[in-house]
């Protein structure tokens, strides 16, 4: 089984990880993880789509295209239904034409939401906001006219051309789209997981520097019934608070569960009152935060972290460094330098690195800034983007 598994691996990647996502289908936090393993793979993740996707993840191109059942709330018999209808009379045109096409077929008002929100009408006219606003309205018209032609009712439309009938169908207002995080958020909410993108994935190679484990090693392995991060072990997580729930304790302190979310997952993290009012004022939802502490894992069931630090991500240290070609260079341009310093007060260490000699100097405490992509912006257009580099520490150097 294991030479075999490796095979298909090997030769079949795509169809593989395809296959192995199907497998764990109802297991978001699983999906997750695999989705991050065909992406380190140099696999892409297509959005499900009414138009291409099946009912299981499927392989276009040398891409994995999303399962439509993986869509929450939508039954596997409404799924089968729209891709017969598909296979039968062509692709869907637009949004009204699905609805027209899937009325009487088990198609309700929450399936076509969820459809709207994990992009799987995409390819249709109109942005997710507007087919939002607009669909409750042409179901009900859709069914209204089903019924009215059942009982054998003349309406309006049986009177006027197909030009005419265009003018008085509902018309998508112009509202624009959702901010991208907004679309995450929907996606996430009937998906279990981001698909078009992550609120972490700028971050992606700063986790990977300064992490120890990933959430996904808080999980209990089917082949083992263990965890990967060992109980009592000490770890560094990192990623984003989803949720905060507050307890008061028996002795009247405050504790508070935390949900932190990484790139495959989530995990509960128990924040006692000593570290709680340490660190109470940084424990906000969507703060993005590195946690480090000891693993806690009961028989059965998922770990979490017991919480013994919490450093927001614009914490960690950094060193800002300036380049130029020479001290003749640097000496013209250090007064223009240093009072563009001026107003950056902050912890983090400026360096200027002359490139002839290769030499480097360390400016006086007195002149640490708080360096940001933004700082690092506005030094870039004064002295060259090149000439500018934001270097993040360790996170063992907090």
């Amino acid at each position: 089984m294991a030479y075999e598994t490796a095979y298909l691996k090997y030769y079949y990647p795509v169809e593989f990880m395809a296959a192995l996502m199907t497998s764990v289908i109802d297991n978001p936090g699983k999906v997750a993880e695999y989705i991050l393993t065909s992406r380190n793979m140099g696999i892409q993740i297509l959005s499900p789509d009414v138009n291409e996707g099946q009912r299981d993840f499927s392989v276009v191109n040398g891409q994995i295209r999303y399962a439509l059942s993986a869509i929450k709330s939508i039954g596997r018999s409404v799924i089968d239904s729209l891709v017969e209808e598909r296979k039968k009379n062509g692709k869907f045109t637009s949004l009204k034409d699905l609805i027209d096409r899937m009325t009487g077929k088990e198609l309700n008002k929450r399936t076509v939401e969820n459809l709207i929100k994990s992009g799987a009408l995409d390819s249709l006219d109109g942005t997710r906001k507007q087919k939002l606003e607009v669909f409750a309205s042409i179901m009900d018209q859709a069914a209204k006219e089903k019924k009215q032609s059942i009982q054998g009712q003349m309406t309006l439309f049986d009177f006027v051309t197909e030009e005419q009938k265009e003018a008085f169908e509902i018309q998508f207002p112009n509202v624009g789209e959702f901010g991208r995080q907004t679309m995450l958020a929907l996606e996430k909410e009937v998906l279990g997981i981001y698909i078009s993108g992550h609120p972490l994935e700028e971050d992606a190679a700063l986790l990977k520097k300064n992490i120890t484990v990933t959430t996904a090693d808080f999980d209990v392995e089917e082949e083992t019934g263990h965890t990967k991060a060992r109980d009592g072990s000490q770890v560094t997580i990192g990623g984003m608070i989803t949720g905060k729930t507050v307890k008061i304790t028996k002795t009247n302190q405050i504790m508070a569960f935390v949900t932190l979310e990484d790139l495959v997952g989530t995990v509960e993290v128990l924040v006692f009152p000593k570290v709680y009012e340490k660190y109470k004022m940084v424990l906000n939802e969507d703060k993005k935060v590195f946690m480090q502490g000891r693993v806690s894992c009961a028989e059965e069931a998922q770990g979490k972290l017991i919480c013994e630090q919490v450093i927001p991500f614009e914490d960690l240290p950094k060193e800002l460094w300036i380049q130029f070609t020479d001290l003749e260079q640097y000496k013209k341009q250090e007064g223009e330098l240093l009072n563009l310093l001026e107003p950056l007060d902050g912890n983090d260490p400026v360096f200027i690195y002359l490139k002839k000699s290769r030499q480097y100097k360390k400016l006086p405490a007195s002149r640490n800034i708080c360096a940001t992509q933004q700082v690092v912006q506005i030094i870039g257009e004064k002295f060259g983007e090149k000439n500018v580099k934001l270097v993040e520490k360790p996170i063992e150097n907090v």
